[in-house]
This record gives structure tokens, sequence and C-alpha cells, in this order.
């Protein structure tokens, strides 16, 4: 209650009979009056001033009564209004969702896009539709056939669009189903709870051919003299007022294609076959925002050849090869000519003759070539280079249309039919000392070949055959004149071979033909002396290696060296008198000065070396020499020592934390990282002035343990030990100086 005043009632509708509000008056006045579109629903009790409802409002019939109120008196005179009183009806979901129709009917093509609508379906609803009881929301709930796991068709749950799914695109077909009926339903409350109203209708479709679709592989005649561009064929599409558009699958120069608005294809151009034979490219339909309306249509396109080219020659001219000795019907090579029209068609099929033979000697036919193949063979009768070395042959290639001249031309070649024949049997024999260098030339020899110069079938290869198992001679052949030299190839040695009998033959690399063989004029005979040559003693090695410790006792036998004469004198050492032993090939190598090294002095005689000479006692002018490398070996024999490059000093007063630096280092050779240990002399005076500490491997710290020293120099007694085997110790007296420093921290 309250108040009489403008006020704005909000009531749901169906409510039915109930109380809205209490007007209180104020005196005079005595009663109330509403006035306006109460619709027999809306009234005020006069004396109390309540505003009710008799009976139902409804949203759908009056969403909004507009009621004037006011107060009066007791003579019926207003008092206070008219004021507005606006009651709004709350809508609330009492409607259900009704289709338009009870049932709908729509077409499909055959391989629509997926997703691309061909039919509609509505439903309304008369609850308020700014409120959720009036959203609606489609969906299928049956699909009658149904054939697969997925259904073949989708509707937009909002604008009730139904379209082929993605399964539907590919598997639509009137030749296996050309009838689905759907039950498709729609819910207010956007279908989001249960409570939801709903209703349904049916959905008949009907599927039809598609109109797109890629028409046959289209063939098209090269060098077309008709008007371009060609109508060649047309596409449809399902849809109407598409663009029709062509897409490249190849990147060309340019497409000699076009389409019109209405699908219909054109070639622009002639084609040519020989240029390019087959063309692939797509027909692609869009709307007016250029989206793609259809899927892409792949179109083949073939150019059927004609015979519009000659055979051409494969080679300017053939070159063929033909032995002498060939026998009739042999295949002697091959004539290559190719058409650049359409392969294994009769446009390229070729044929041969031979038009003209040059000699016609013995005969104007010798040659024959096979009609269809090109193949080249010899007729009966055999060919002769002496009659006649080459032949130039004219052969005719034909195809349907067009002709063309071959050349071909035949050498004759010689075969093997000679063999090598030496100009004499025997070369008798050479004198040759053993000590001739190798390379050495000591017999020319020489043989004829009857066959063709400059070929495989004279070339004369000289071998020994026979008298030199060790290959110590070689022969070579000047390849102009076929003469052969005989040369060292191997050092002669008189006592191992004083005499070689040697068997020479000779060959042509090209075998001979069947029917001949080589035979004794093919071979030779030749006799080598090899004389005597006083030679030095030789040694078994050219360099001798040995290793000894440098504190080795003098008179150690160090090595044995070994040499030998090749005339079986014996060998004697040039060596001092007091150190030459007996006569014999043997030579004992003994150490008589000491090898010991001083300080550094090791390092720079790490290896001695001996050079030792023989003489033979047959010929004391024949002399040979060898080294003796003898490498020396260290012993740890020298101690440690420090490493001082100034004495060590701390300023005076001192106060107590100063060190100094002291390093040590062995004259020995390091073969791995030196350790040296410190330590001070173990006497009560040094123990208690002295601590020495150490830093690594080869430095150490000496402090002093007190401040109370004098200036003076003191001597600190260290002992340094090293790792040698066996370790090597060494005393020293370390001079350390206690005096005044200046600014810098340096005595004075």
């Amino acid at each position: 209650s309250g108040p009489l005043k403008d006020m704005n009632f909000s009531i749901p509708e169906g409510a039915g009979k109930r109380f809205i509000y209490q007007f209180t008056s104020e005196p005079p006045a005595v009663s109330f009056r509403a006035t306006g579109e109460k619709d027999g629903i809306i009234d005020i009790v006069p004396k109390t001033g309540v505003l009710y409802l008799n009976g139902s409002l409804d949203w759908e019939t009056k969403a909004v009564h507009r009621l004037q109120v006011e107060s009066l008196d007791e003579k019926g005179n207003i008092v206070q209004g008219p004021y507005a009183v606006t009651i709004h009806v709350e809508d609330i979901n009492d409607n259900p969702p009704e289709f338009d129709k009870i049932e709908y009917t729509g077409v499909v093509r055959q391989n629509t896009r997926p997703g691309k609508p061909f039919m509609y379906v509505h439903a309304t609803d008369r609850d308020d539709p700014t409120t959720p009881h009036a959203q609606l929301t489609y969906s299928i709930l049956h699909h009658f056939p149904n054939p697969y796991s997925e259904m073949l068709f989708q509707i937009d749950n909002v604008t009730g669009a139904i379209s082929p799914s993605k399964k539907g695109s590919y598997y639509l077909d009137p030749q296996k189903q050309d009838t689905f009926t759907l039950v498709v339903t729609v819910k207010d409350m956007a279908g989001l709870t249960m409570n939801a109203f709903t209703d349904s209708a049916d959905v008949i479709i009907t599927v039809k051919e598609s109109l797109w679709k890629a028409p046959p592989t289209i063939r098209i005649q090269e060098n077309s003299t008709q008007v371009h561009p060609v109508n060649i064929s047309q596409v449809h599409s399902n849809e109407p007022d598409v663009i029709y558009d062509l897409f490249e699958k190849e990147k060309l120069p340019r497409l000699p294609f076009s389409i019109d608005q209405n699908g219909v294809i054109y070639v622009t151009e002639p084609l040519d076959r020989e240029e390019k034979d087959t063309y692939s490219f797509f027909v692609v339909t869009k709307d007016d925002k250029e989206e793609l309306v259809d899927k892409p249509l792949q179109i083949h396109v073939i150019v059927e050849d004609i015979n519009d080219n000659p055979p051409v020659c494969q080679q300017a001219l053939t070159v063929v090869e033909v032995q002498e000795n060939e026998g009739g019907g042999s295949n002697i090579g091959t004539l290559l000519a190719t058409d650049m029209d359409q392969k294994d068609t009769l446009n390229s099929r070729l044929q041969f003759k031979i038009e003209s033979q040059v000699p016609a000697v013995p005969a104007s036919n010798l040659f024959f070539i096979q009609q269809d193949t090109g193949i080249l063979q010899l007729t009966s009768r055999s060919l002769s280079k002496r009659i006649a070395s080459n032949y130039s042959l004219k052969v005719l290639v034909t195809d349907a249309v067009f002709q063309t001249i071959c050349d071909v031309q035949i050498h004759v070649i010689d075969i093997n039919d000679q063999i090598p024949i030496f100009e004499k049997s025997d070369y008798d024999s050479v004198t040759v000392a053993e000590e001739v260098p190798i390379g050495t030339v000591i017999l020319e020899i020489q043989a004829t070949d009857g066959d063709e110069p400059a070929t495989g079938s004279s070339y004369i290869i000289y071998q020994v055959k026979d008298g030199d198992p060790n290959n110590t001679f070689i022969i070579e052949t000047d390849p102009e004149t076929n003469r052969g030299s005989i040369k060292i190839n191997k050092a002669l040695d008189f006592e191992a071979a004083p005499v070689y009998n040697l068997v020479i033959n000779a060959t042509n690399p090209e075998p001979l033909v069947p029917g001949v063989q080589y035979n004794s004029s093919s071979l030779t005979l030749f006799k080598v002396f090899v004389t005597n040559v006083d030679e030095p003693p030789v040694f078994h090695k050219t360099v001798y290696n040995a290793e000894v410790s440098e504190d080795v006792p003098v008179n150690t036998l160090v090595m044995t060296v070994e040499a030998y004469d090749p005339e079986g004198d014996t060998t004697s050492p040039l060596l001092p008198a007091d150190r030459i032993p007996p006569p014999t090939a043997c030579l004992m190598v003994y150490l008589y000065n000491n090898c010991k090294c001083n300080n550094s002095a090791y390092k720079s005689k790490m290896c001695m070396q001996l050079c030792i000479l023989l003489n033979s006692t047959g010929n004391a002018a024949q002399k040979s020499q060898t080294t003796l490398i003898l490498h020396l070996r260290d012993v740890n024999d020298n101690p440690p020592r420090l490493v001082t490059d100034y004495l060590p000093f701390f300023c005076h007063p001192v106060i107590g934390g100063e060190r100094a630096f002291i390093q040590a280092t062995d004259d020995d050779e390091q073969w791995y990282y030196s350790t040296f240990t410190f330590s001070l002399v173990d006497d009560t005076n040094t123990k208690n002035n002295w601590e020495i500490s150490k830093v690594n491997a080869t430095h150490a710290y000496l402090s002093p343990k007190h401040a109370n020293f004098e200036e003076k120099v003191y001597n600190v007694p260290v002992i340094i030990n090293d790792n040698g085997k066996p370790p090597l110790e060494r005393k020293v007296n370390l001079e350390v100086n206690i005096c005044k420093c200046s600014s810098e921290n340096l005595c004075f």
C-alpha cells in the first residue's frame, strides 16, 4: 500500500485473481476510481483503494494495460489525480512452437557441396520473442532410410537450413536411393531445458542427378584451321546465377582455353601436339562474393595427332664398321630415324629403302636394309678391304606423307689374319756387367705384321716367354716402328744368375681370327751373359737402432751388426786398433766411452749417431757403411734444486702474515710432471722461526713464524725431495734478508 501516485507494475500472465496494490487516501478523499484499459479484468475497490485482478492476464492478448486512478470526496469530486498506473504483463512459456507446414518437400542434387542449403523449415512461437520462451532450435530426430553410421543431411539449429553433410555430399546417389524422409523437431527455450515445448514435421527430400559433372575427355585435332575460339564442351552448375571460371593445374605461359557464363568451354587457338599433347585444368563456380559454390571439375584435353612431321635422321652421317670376313646375312648396324608425330601410329611409322651404293664394286647390291627396322645386313657376298675400304649408302626413309634421305658410311676394317714374324730366329748373345743400371737397353729386336698398320691387328707386343722367372728384363715396343727394346728391369747379380737363355714371343693385342695361330715364326732366341764385378760388403740393415741408459758401464755390449761380402770374401771393420775383433761377418759394438751426461747437457745428447765401416779382405778398396743410432735413456741422477732469480726478503719490522714464493726444478729428463716436496731441517731454532707450506707440485711458501727478527740475513735450511726412482734429496741453505724497505716495499 501507499499514497496515490504514478506507478508501474509487472505481473506474470495467467496468475488468476489477485490483489495488486492498495492506495491510501488523505481527507477529504473518501473513495477511489479507476478508468482506462481495464478490459474487464482490472478494477479498484472504491472504498478501500485496493487495485486487483478479477481474472488472468494474457501477454499474447495484451502486453501492457494503461489506467488512470483518482481519489474522490463524498460529493464525487476529484481530490487527487488522475495518476497513471501502468501494468506490464510478463510473458510465461505457455505456447509451444509450431511449424508453418505439416510436411515440407525439397530437392537436392547429387554431389552438392557439404553445408550448402537446398531448403529451409520454419516454425513460430507466440511467446515473447525477447525471452528464451520464443527462442527456437531445430534438429533432425529421424532419418529414413539411414544406410550409414552418420546422417546424410544436417540442419542449421538456428535458421532451419537443411544441407548435405560431408558423407551425404559424397554418398548421395539417385541410382541407389532417390527419396529420404526426415523428421525435424523444433524446441523453444533454445532447447536448453527438459521442460521446453516441441513440435515436429516431416521433410521429404528427393535426390536428383547432379548437373555438375566433368565432361568426358575432350579430343582436339592439332593444327585446326577452324575460326577460333571453338566450342569444345559445356558444364552446368547445380546452382543458378553462378560465375564460371577456369583454374590452371599447370603453370603454363598461356592457357589456350576459356569459358563463358553459360559454362561453355572454348579452345582459343590451334594446338600443336608436338609442343604439348595433353592439357589438364579445372572449372570452378563462384557466387557474387567470390566464394566457391561447387567442387572444382577437372577437365582433360588430348591433342590428336595429324601427320605433319617428316622423318628425321638421328645422325647426319651414320658410320658402320664391318670386318672383311663377315658372312652373308650378318647384321652390321642400324640406321636410326625419328618422327615427331604420335608414337605407335601410322603417322610415325617409318620405312627404309637403299637408294644407292657407292662404289658399286664388286656388286651394286652388297647391302640390304630391313624395311621396318632400319637394320643393315650383308648380302651373300663378303667384303674385301683390298677391293674397297669404304662404301657410301643413300637410304630413303618415308612415312605415309613425307620422305627423307639419310647418309650411311660403311668402313671395311681389317681382320687379324696375319701373325708377327721375327726378322731373326736367333739374336745370338750379349755380355753385360752385373752393375749395369736398371733401364739400360741391351738389345733391339724387330718383327713385322702384314695386317693393317696402326690397328690392334698389327701392333706387336714382345714378351719373354721363357728363361726369366724373376722378370729381370722388360721389352718395350715403339708404336711407330714396332721395334722392341730389351731393357734391364731389375738389378743383375752374377752370383745369383750368370747366364739367361731367353725365349721371346711376338703377339697382337687383337685376337687372331679362327683358323690362324701363332707359330715358331713369332719366336726368337737370345742369350745374356752377366760378368762379375767386385762388390762392396753388404750390411743386413741400412740403419741400426739401440738404446742404453746413460749410466751404462764401460765395455757393455750395445749391439751386434751383421754383414756379408757378395763374392764370399771375409769382411773387416774399420775401427780403432784396440777395438778390432777377429775377422768375421759379425761386428760386436761396445761402448768404450762413458755416456753419462752432466747437468742439462743430457737433453742435447739424447741420441748419438755412429758411422760403422767395413771392407772386404779380398779387395780392401771395397768398403760399405751403415749407421748406428744410439738412444740414451735418462736415469734419476740429479737431485732437485731451487730456482732463485733473487734472494727472498721480508720488510723490517715483520708484522706477521708475510710469505715468500720459492720454486724447485730438476735437471733430469721429465717424462711426466715433476712433483717436489718441501720441508725444513729438523732443528729447534729453524722450526721456531720459520714454516714452509706447499703451493703446488713445484712451488712452496716460506713464512716467518713471529715478528721478533733483526735486520740481517738469515740462513734457512730447506730440504727438497723429487719423485724419481729412486727419489733424490737436496739440502739448501736459503738466504733470507730481513731489511728496511722503501715505500715500494723493496729493500734499500
